[in-house]
């Protein structure tokens, strides 16, 4: 039976989303969990993988079209499966067509969906772009973004690929002032960013909440278990305060959830979100079921999300479904801060640096390590005691580290 593919919803207030370009065409065999096209969303380009196995029968929509979520965009079927779907590019009645992505990419040259490609192996499968230009799709989206001629770079990727370091750099040639400053566009991704956290500060009743953790356990703890780990496979203390506070969200289940309508939804799974740092914003990665999984299942998890979301190529099971986010700072060395709620969860943790302070053991000083957090919690679903009680079990996680590898 033929199989619809739909443009992803990604995070819940993601409306649309640019189809960038097809890695598969028409006629081709295509496994289940291969990677079909590349959407590119409000946060990310984000890698589309087909739901079941089978033949492209239809590719819908063209590269460079907006497109709903939800809207059809492929046909998977057998081979001489009759299907019934409207040509490439067409809109069902009483629907609006997809338009045309802004800005466009050169045009004139491009192969229509569903033709050959030209003599000489296959453009899309390669990372060739209008004009015969290799480039990744980041690569592409930044140069959009910043006005540069992609033919006008060279490239340090495989067979001269351009990559992000290439636009990046192109970025940085002297420019001719003009006026008393610079002007610069608002990415997708930041404009983005600036609705969500203006809804949130203007919609949810913040509260906050901040305590000490004594983490002189939590270090030793970790410097223990990487004394054993290759590079590359090491924990961050981040990674020991995502699974504590999964396994405080299990204590204190009040937290993980969400306001729907009249009704507060508690969520049957705890998934952490881990805030990530990346060109011109900030993305949150998505750690599912974290209160049961290894605490190095969830370091290696994170690392590898971490790197795709920083080459712009995130898949949408890596950035939608948490429950509860962490923002951490302390690589920044920042002691403290407070961050803003992401909707629709209820609260959020902001971190700050392990930080050697003096302290008072038995009645004398003494040198200590301590961590401040803050937790930023929606009044209309938790209060200011239950979010005490969150963060007390939070802390006896962090200051009796053992228990988060049980």
């Amino acid at each position: 039976m033929a199989e619809t593919i739909a443009m992803p919803k990604l995070g819940f207030d993601m409306a649309e989303g640019t189809l960038v370009r097809w890695l598969k065409r028409e006629g081709e065999t295509v496994q289940k969990g291969e990677v079909l096209a590349e959407i590119e969303t409000d946060k990310a380009t984000v890698e589309v993988e087909a739901s079941v196995a089978g033949t492209i029968r239809r590719l819908i929509v063209a590269e460079r079209s907006t497109v709903p979520v939800g809207a059809p965009i492929a046909i998977l079927g057998t081979p001489d499966e009759p299907i019934d779907v409207l040509p490439a590019g067409q809109a069902a009645a009483g629907e609006p067509a997809p338009r045309a992505a802004s800005p466009a990419p050169a045009p004139a040259t491009t192969p229509a969906v569903g033709t050959s490609p030209p003599a000489g192996g296959d453009p899309t499968a390669s990372g060739n772009l209008t004009g015969g230009v290799r480039a990744s799709p980041l690569a592409h989206r930044l140069a959009s973004e910043r006005g540069l001629d992609l033919k006008a770079i060279a490239g340090s990727g495989p067979a001269g690929r351009i990559v992000k370091k290439d636009v990046l750099g192109a970025s940085l040639a002297p420019a001719v002032p003009s006026g008393p400053g610079e002007t610069l566009p608002l990415t997708r991704l930041r404009s983005a960013i600036g609705r969500r956290m203006l809804a949130s500060k203007q919609q949810i009743p913040h509260f906050y909440l901040s305590i000490d953790v004594d983490a002189e356990r939590l270090a030793d703890t970790r410097e223990q278990l990487n004394s054993s780990q290759p590079e590359g496979s090491k924990l961050s203390i981040n990674d020991f305060i995502v699974k504590a506070s999964a396994l405080a969200l299990r204590d204190v289940p009040g937290l993980n959830a969400s306001l729907a309508g009249d009704s507060i939804l508690r969520h049957a799974q705890v998934n952490v979100g881990v805030a990530v740092a990346v060109e011109d914003g900030l993305l949150t990665v998505v750690v599912r079921d974290a209160d049961t999984r290894p605490l190095l299942a969830i370091g290696q998890e994170i690392r590898e999300m971490v790197g795709r979301a920083r080459q712009g190529r995130v898949r949408p099971e890596d950035v939608e479904g948490s429950t509860f986010t962490v923002s951490n700072l302390g690589m920044f060395e920042i002691d403290h801060f407070i961050a803003i709620i992401n909707p629709p969860e209820a609260a959020i943790l902001a971190v700050g640096s392990l930080r050697a302070t003096p302290v008072v053991r038995d009645g004398q000083l003494a040198p200590g390590l301590r961590l401040k957090v803050t937790l930023s919690a929606d009044h209309r679903v938790t209060d200011g005691a239950e979010a005490a009680r969150w963060l007390q079990a939070l802390r006896s996680r962090l200051e009796h580290p053992l228990s988060l590898l049980l």
